[in-house]
């Protein structure tokens, strides 16, 4: 045994516990441990059973990830160790509480029973890093619980409760002593000589055919990520092929995706989750947050209710501020629409519903915050209006309270100067629907606080969102990159591509849905406005036109028409015929001749137009790494996560081809695509972006 694991016991049955914090990582010197426990069960005549289980507040909640990249040489694999416990002479029960994920679970399914905990929980999202099961999972949990649930389980990668766990046969029992249940269960197993495995059984009877229509269906949703149908082929070689050959077929997949793009990827952007929740350079890592304990809320739009439904599903009491008796009324009932949704879809139970509404109290005048810590103010985005709301805000809360703004392109620093108290004001900028999407740039002026800092932080772990720590620019780090890789999309209409061809040129590189089909969801007139902001206009000596005449042309007919690019007809989109005919009509009014534009062309363009303003970015301290910058795109953009971000898919391109790129983009479009200094810097010193995380 290893430091990591230990053998206590409890009169006849010995109990494995793995201590590992902070999760019980599975890592090799785990691994080791817990082989060298089972023999030393195995050889101890006093033993008759045995428990395997965790010390402080979790079960194995997965594999080292560190150690994926360099395993280290002739280490012993969570195979090894379901294995041992395959060939245990004794029975051993698994006592599983907090999350057992992943390698965890899997070596739960090699034991010959398991318990969990009430608020325990289980699953294996390996495909949530590019990965498959790669100790059995693909095998023994569709022998146990049926190859459909055990499809959507390791395909889907959720957290699957212990009540469901028990309804599904996962776990045995549920009980609060897990630890004493499972030693009551192994003890009566010895007795009775009771050594199911889970190995041996058959996979239950099915529909083959609604399997195979389940995994093709998984297959279509994956939209280029490769990881979700290598799992459903794994499980459905549990329905054709013997374990042991089954078993060899698992591994080997799971080592070709461990060792390919995607899974490094993937494997990066759950590194920089991490690392863009913690507390910048400079700011020592143990400053502790200012308490909040009641919360407001100004606005009750679209983007203030559903701030509203975070802060009261955290728990938190909220109290949203709008200016008429009328304007409370649709607030009340954007809110009450979302809560009976997820009533009716059985997300809530009847008294949950009724306890988080009841956190969302209303008011028409902002003094009903005045014992409020935080107050977040989600207005119509316009700088004047913001700073009247602040100074009011000022005269009213406490000089302690935090001072939030929502805005999604405003200077932070404006706000902060009509404060009394400027050290606590900052930006929490939501996405929409923001009780949805779970990006949160938290805005920092030069004079927060840094317990104002970790405040932010403090929140978004709290309401569960994925936080990204950004300086006050234009836009911060999302939207001015938005801006300048969408600016491309509308140049590639000039070089002559239509707008479903710009879609499916990126749908196919893995965004879930291209520019122009996204611009149809709030109208061409309204897409314009928004992207006006931050493009520059092409080069005036070269051949193109502004775009702004271009898109504004179609922006007209959108308003005047209510039309999109696509017309929609059960559910799928066709090109609109006069959306088309008006391209082609603007194009001839302005002497351009319209030719093919590769999809591979208008790929590159979009990467290395992000990749160069990521650069500037980085450059001028907005933000603190590429890699948050890559859980940016990720999280708030839709950018394909298995890509790992823009940062990170321009070093995997090489970056002397994105410089390459940007260089003509710049001669073609001139001011405003300039070559980032950094990105040059990179090129001639042969470094990547990868080298500046931290």
């Amino acid at each position: 045994m290893t430091d990591l694991v230990r053998l206590e016991r409890n009169e006849d049955i010995g109990v494995i516990v793995i201590d590992h914090p902070p999760v019980n990582a599975l890592s090799s010197a785990v691994r080791q441990g817990v082989i060298d426990a089972l023999e030393t069960l195995a050889n101890d005549l006093t033993l008759k059973a045995g428990v395997l289980t965790c010390a402080t507040r979790t079960f194995v909640a997965g594999a080292d990830i560190r150690e994926f990249d360099n395993p280290p040489p002739g280490a012993k694999t969570t195979n090894d160790v379901c294995r041992a416990l395959d060939q245990s002479p004794k029975p051993v029960v698994a006592a599983l509480f907090g999350t057992a994920l992943g390698g965890g679970l899997e070596i739960a399914l090699a034991c010959h029973a398991r318990v969990i905990s009430p608020d325990g929980a289980v699953g294996l999202p390996e495909v949530k890093i590019g990965l498959l099961p790669g100790a059995g999972g693909t095998q023994r949990l569709p022998r146990l619980i049926g190859a459909l649930h055990a499809l959507d389980i390791i395909t889907s990668g959720r957290h699957v409760p212990a009540a469901e766990a028990l309804k599904l046969g996962i776990v045995d029992e549920i009980g609060t002593d897990h630890r004493g249940l499972a030693i009551n269960r192994a003890r009566a197993m010895a007795q009775t000589g009771e050594m199911p495995r889970v190995r041996d059984l058959a996979v239950p009877e099915m529909d083959r055919a609604a399997f195979d229509k389940a995994a093709d269906a998984i297959r279509k949703k994956a939209r280029g990520a490769v990881a979700p149908g290598e799992a459903a082929a794994s499980v459905a070689r549990a329905l054709d092929v013997p374990f042991d050959d089954a078993i060899l077929a698992e591994s080997a997949a799971f080592h070709a995706l461990r060792t390919g793009p995607q899974s490094k990827a993937l494997r990066h952007i759950f590194m920089a989750e991490r690392a863009a929740g913690k507390l910048p350079p400079g700011i020592a890592a143990d400053t502790q947050p200012w308490t909040i304990r009641s919360t407001g809320v100004i606005g009750g739009g679209t983007m203030g209710a559903g701030i509203a439904i975070c802060i009261a599903d955290s728990g938190l009491p909220v109290t949203l501020v709008e200016v008429s008796d009328a304007a409370v009324e649709g607030a009340r009932g954007r809110i009450a629409a979302v809560y009976d949704r997820q009533l009716k879809q059985g997300r809530l139970s009847e008294a949950e519903h009724a306890h988080r509404l009841s956190r969302i109290d209303f008011a028409t005048d902002v003094k009903a915050l005045a014992d409020a810590d935080l107050v977040i103010e989600a207005i119509i985005e316009n700088l004047e209006a913001k700073q009247d709301l602040f100074r009011r805000l000022s005269a009213v809360v406490r000089r302690d309270a935090v001072l939030a703004s929502n805005t999604s392109y405003l200077n932070i620093e404006l706000l902060a100067d009509v404060v009394d108290n400027p050290e606590r004001v900052l930006g929490l900028h939501f996405f929409s629907p923001a009780h949805v999407m779970r990006l949160l740039e938290i805005v920092r002026p030069k004079r927060l606080a840094a317990a104002g800092l970790a405040t932010a932080l403090a929140l978004a772990k709290r309401i569960r969102k994925q936080p990204v720590i950004a300086g006050v620019c234009d836009g911060f780090i999302g939207n001015r990159l938005f801006a300048h890789w969408r600016l491309q999309t509308d140049f590639a209409l000039e070089d002559g591509a239509l707008p479903h061809e710009v879609d499916a040129a990126l749908e196919a590189w893995g965004l879930a849905m291209g520019p122009f089909a996204v611009g149809d969801l709030s109208g061409l007139d309204i897409g314009w406005s928004n992207r006006k902001r931050l493009a520059p206009t092409r080069n005036p000596a070269a051949r193109y036109v502004p775009i702004a005449d271009w898109i504004c042309e179609l922006g007209r007919y959108g308003q005047k028409t209510g039309a999109g690019w696509y017309l929609h007809k059960d559910g799928k989109r066709e090109i609109d015929p006069v959306v088309t005919a008006l391209v082609e009509k603007a194009s001839a009014a302005r002497g351009i001749t319209r030719k093919p534009v590769s999809a591979e062309r208008i790929q590159l363009r979009v990467l290395a137009a992000m990749a160069n303003e990521g650069a500037k970015i980085l450059g001028e301290g907005i933000a603190s790494r590429p890699s948050d910058i890559d859980v940016t795109l990720v999280h708030g953009y839709g950018f394909p996560a298995w890509r790992g971000g823009p940062m990170h898919a321009a070093d995997a391109v090489g970056l002397e081809t994105i410089l390459a790129a940007v260089r003509d983009m710049y001669a073609e479009s001139g001011p405003g695509l300039e070559p980032a200094p950094l990105l040059e810097q990179l090129v001639a010193t042969g470094q990547n972006f990868a080298s500046l995380n931290r």
